[in-house]
């Protein structure tokens, strides 16, 4: 049952959305506005599918003193509950989907987290809920409830590093930043409260993953926006949450990445270097 990408595409989710062990998560979320994802789900959401909050479900509690993050990572035992009670077993396939691609930052967060545990069997709907819609698909209201399932974490410890290793990053390590341009370069910081970018990073814009159509593109324009890095990739962003996308697109060019899961809110909850500019 299990494609060899991390993609599922809108014709293969048809052919595969009454098999038993398929599991459909609806990740749609706004950063602005932490109801809303939740509100659309209840509007209207693939037939089955199971509703995952990023911060309620797939993110743990913020730190007062904002170590870790906006958006840090939940413990193992408790995202494996989590999922459980999903309905997400050992065996369960799971398409997640969001709604790319300025809405598309959500369901990548899960391909990853259900990655870091241990869990492979897991792809994200091209396109998302818009690629559904185009292509005729319904949608249901119910909440469905489906049945505890067993799921046991095995954690990937080695995916994730911290701002301790990412300050101490071998020479030759690639430092992706993730954000949009102007926040890398320091001319605007919407939500964090300093501005600019850990020194030495390149910048890869997350959103440059997806086609306008909110597809990802093919993974040769992948391997070309990633053209010319060499060696180790460590990807980060503002929380740890958009820069899964640019994970997931380094996957289907062939290169494997770690995540900075504190991302920039965890780099400036201490004394650490800040860049500006366009320059690394």
């Amino acid at each position: 049952m299990s494609p060899s990408t991390p993609l599922v595409s809108v014709r293969w989710l048809e052919e595969h959305l009454r098999d038993p062990e398929l599991r459909l998560v609806d990740c749609r979320f706004s950063l602005s506005d932490p109801l809303a994802g939740r509100a659309a789900y209840l509007s209207g959401h693939l037939p089955g599918a199971v509703y995952l909050d990023l911060e309620a479900d797939l993110s743990g509690p913020v730190r007062p003193d904002r170590k870790g993050g906006r958006h840090p990572l939940p413990e193992p035992a408790a995202l494996a509950q989590t999922l459980a009670q999903a309905g997400i077993g050992d065996e369960t396939f799971v398409v997640a989907y969001d709604e790319p691609p300025a809405g598309g930052m959500f369901a990548p967060r899960l391909w990853w987290l259900l990655r870091w545990l241990g869990h492979d069997k897991v792809a994200v709907l091209d396109g998302g809920i818009t690629a559904w819609n185009e292509a005729g698909g319904a949608l249901e209201t119910p909440v469905p409830t489906p049945p505890k399932a067993r799921f046991t974490p095995r954690p990937r410890p080695e995916w994730v590093v911290d701002a301790e290793a990412v300050a101490h990053r071998p020479a030759g390590t690639v430092l992706l930043d993730s954000r949009a341009p102007a926040r890398y370069r320091g001319e605007i910081e919407p939500i964090d409260p300093v501005a600019g970018h850990i020194p030495g990073a390149l910048n890869r814009d997350w959103l440059e993953a997806y086609q306008p159509s909110g597809r990802f593109k093919s993974p040769a324009e992948q391997q070309a926006r990633f053209a010319g890095l060499e060696g180790e990739v460590i990807a980060y962003c503002g929380s740890g949450v958009s820069a899964s996308v640019n994970v997931l697109a380094l996957e289907l060019a062939g290169r494997p990445a770690k995540l900075y899961a504190g991302s920039w809110s965890d780099w400036v909850s201490g004394s650490r270097p800040v860049a500006t500019g366009d320059q690394p």
